[in-house]
């Protein structure tokens, strides 16, 4: 992602997330200038972004962890595979570092659990009204870190 991805990804932010408080061109901009995060783009052959994402890589290089901040596909291209390549770029960037990767998800989002879960992710939390402003529940998810040859294959 670059910034001349933010307009786009802040139309689709307000497309998909209405009532939670969606990101806006100033969210995009710090999550873009954070050091230690990782945001990409899914484009059409045409060059239209149809999705994005975001991973922070926390931690030292004796304990890392990862937290996925965000993705997000356009509605006219659910069920595409988009979010499932754009999951996998973002634990590959992970995976290069080690350790857990962890995200939040809303508790209604039964496609988007079910992805995770295919992933390794499991539900180790329950965050009440973490969504805000519509007071939605999420479930804080956990994937444990991959060694050996596991981590060879996410990356391949």
């Amino acid at each position: 992602m670059s910034p001349k991805d933010i307009a786009r990804c802040v139309e689709l932010e307000q497309v998909l997330f209405p009532d939670d408080d969606p990101w806006t061109e100033v969210s995009f901009r710090s999550e873009l200038a954070g050091p230690h995060n990782r945001y990409l783009v899914a484009r059409t052959e045409t060059g239209r972004t149809v999705g994005y994402c975001g991973v922070a890589l926390l931690g030292t290089d004796a304990h890392p962890e990862a937290e996925i901040h965000t993705i997000g596909v356009d509605p006219a291209c659910h069920r595409a595979g988009i979010g499932t390549l754009l999951l996998l770029a973002m634990l590959a960037a992970a995976g290069e570092r080690g350790g857990p990767v962890f995200l939040e998800v809303r508790t209604d989002n039964a496609a988007a659990i079910a992805m995770y879960e295919r992933h390794g992710f499991h539900i180790i939390g329950l965050r009440k009204n973490y969504y805000q402003p519509s007071g939605a529940d999420a479930y804080t998810m956990r994937r444990p870190a991959l060694t050996g040859s596991i981590v060879s294959e996410v990356l391949a």
